[in-house]
């Protein structure tokens, strides 16, 4: 078996990323938004990571490198993170084509669910699934999320609407209580 972890992304991750993306670009068409040149490149992931750093400066994402016997293979993010009353984030996960088929991408997920309760002490996470993505609802069956309602027409890719699946999970974490104020 080979191994994975999660560990925040860092600057110097856009160089695989940008070759993952690139040579995947047509197999993920179906599943991934279109993109503009540019985020294909080095530069381009240079852009889009310094921009997830900054978010998770502010304590609205959490964005994650999925490593696989050191080499970066995939993303795994918890975004939108809203506090107060919520306690919740959004959960977005890619794995490279080259590496699917061999656990990682579950894996990553359940690393993720740890990031979530252990350190961002969320109440909540969600994530969505096309309807005919069934490997990735197979993954968040098997870590303890339930489905709750389809989005018609909810995601454009690949030239079409997309139907899609609401996922949530609770979790254990014991989240501040959102109605003591701060300081």
């Amino acid at each position: 078996m080979t191994s994975t972890c999660v560990r925040l992304i860092d600057p110097s991750d856009g160089p695989a990323l940008a070759e993952a993306h690139r040579r995947d670009r047509q197999a993920y068409a179906r599943w991934m938004p279109a993109r503009p040149e540019g985020f294909y490149t080095p530069e381009g992931q240079a852009t889009v990571i310094a921009s997830l750093l900054e978010s998770h400066g502010r304590g609205l994402t959490w964005p994650g490198a999925v490593v696989s016997d050191g080499a970066v293979i995939g993303q795994v993010t918890i975004s939108s993170i809203l506090r107060g009353p919520f306690q919740k984030g959004f959960l977005g996960y890619w794995i490279s084509s080259r590496h699917q088929g061999l656990g990682h991408t579950s894996r990553a997920v359940g690393l993720a669910l740890r990031v979530a309760e252990d350190e961002l002490n969320l109440h909540r996470l969600e994530a969505h699934t096309q309807l005919d993505n069934l490997a990735s609802q197979a993954i968040l069956r098997k870590h303890g999320f339930r489905s709750w309602g389809i989005a018609h027409e909810h995601f454009y890719a690949d030239g079409a609407w997309r139907d899609e699946v609401f996922w949530e999970r609770r979790l254990n974490a014991a989240a501040a209580d959102p109605g003591t104020p701060a300081g």
